[in-house]
């Protein structure tokens, strides 16, 4: 499964099909996305994820963005040299982003464009930093920007 760019197809839908755990696994790009519910998730971020899910994210975010500011490069290959997962740490910083990026997927329904316009666009919300700053910087950081994108899905300004 490619993940990525190409599961943005599926939040042109509305609403948006299946699950979190599912959308999250399909943009990650796992193989078994239909099978996973929230505990299972759960326990492939903690175990960590296969290094395949930085491809998948740098096809949607750019390669910079992941490659060097999410995962260094020199753990990425390393890790991909010996099959090996992310640490624990990676796939978490991973997973955060991911929700923030199905957020915005349902928002937007999967226009990668605009996503991308609100991700790399600083915010006055959030003390002028784009919210990917934010959202990388910590699973707090991540909830902050996952709140502002549920208060404009509600309606309310941001």
């Amino acid at each position: 499964m490619a993940g990525g760019i190409d599961a943005l197809e599926s939040y042109e839908d509305r609403p948006p099909p299946l699950n979190e755990p599912t959308r999250l696994a399909r943009l990650m790009g796992l193989e078994d996305s239909a099978e996973l519910d929230d505990v299972e998730l759960a326990r492939r971020v903690a175990r960590g994820l296969p290094t395949t899910v930085v491809i998948a994210f740098a096809r949607m975010l750019g390669r910079s963005k992941v490659i060097g500011l999410m995962v260094p490069e020199a753990t990425y290959r390393r890790l991909s040299k010996q099959g090996k997962p992310l640490t624990r740490e990676h796939s978490e910083r991973i997973y955060e982003v991911g929700r923030v990026l199905d957020a915005l997927a349902r928002v937007y329904h999967g226009d990668l464009k605009k996503m991308l316009g609100f991700l790399n666009g600083p915010h006055m919300l959030l003390g002028g930093e784009t919210p990917f700053e934010v959202a990388r910087s910590s699973s707090a950081g991540a909830e902050t920007v996952l709140n502002l994108i549920l208060r404009a899905e509600a309606g309310m300004p941001v």
